[in-house]
């Protein structure tokens, strides 16, 4: 049996359900993730082909770079997910899935970009940039 995982943006307008497993958490601290949400992006990715977003009226999208765009609730502002050009996969903000999610903390990128204002203090592993750098 194929797991369903659902969430949704603060207002409810968008609504997005997984099929499948859900990555461990991966934590942003590059400096448009903290400009985007105030601290740092805690997401989950999936395969683009077991993603369903109801809602997608509400979506504006945001060309972050040259190779990725953000999506975000136009209602009420929640960050929804960061897709890189032609990868297949999504990152989905964590904190907008139901719980239980039975996810669990990955690792932290672009620690090298962190705030000055925290620490990180887990013993998940730590890159400078990319995970696959």
């Amino acid at each position: 049996m194929t797991k369903l995982h659902h969430g949704g943006c603060l207002c409810g307008a968008v609504r997005i359900t997984v099929r499948g497993r859900l990555s461990p958490v991966s934590f942003c601290h590059c400096s448009q993730c903290r400009r985007q949400t105030g601290h740092f992006y805690a997401t989950t990715d999936a395969a683009v082909d077991d993603i369903s977003i109801t809602g997608e009226e509400a979506i504006s999208l945001y060309r972050s770079s040259p190779e990725a765009e953000r999506g975000f609730c136009s209602k009420c502002g929640s960050a929804l997910f960061w897709r890189a050009d032609h990868s297949g996969r999504m990152s989905i903000m964590a904190g907008l899935l139901d719980g239980p999610t039975g996810v669990e903390g990955g690792y932290h990128i672009y620690c090298a970009d962190k705030g000055d204002y925290y620490t990180i203090n887990d013993a998940l592993p730590q890159y400078a940039a990319s995970s696959t750098v």
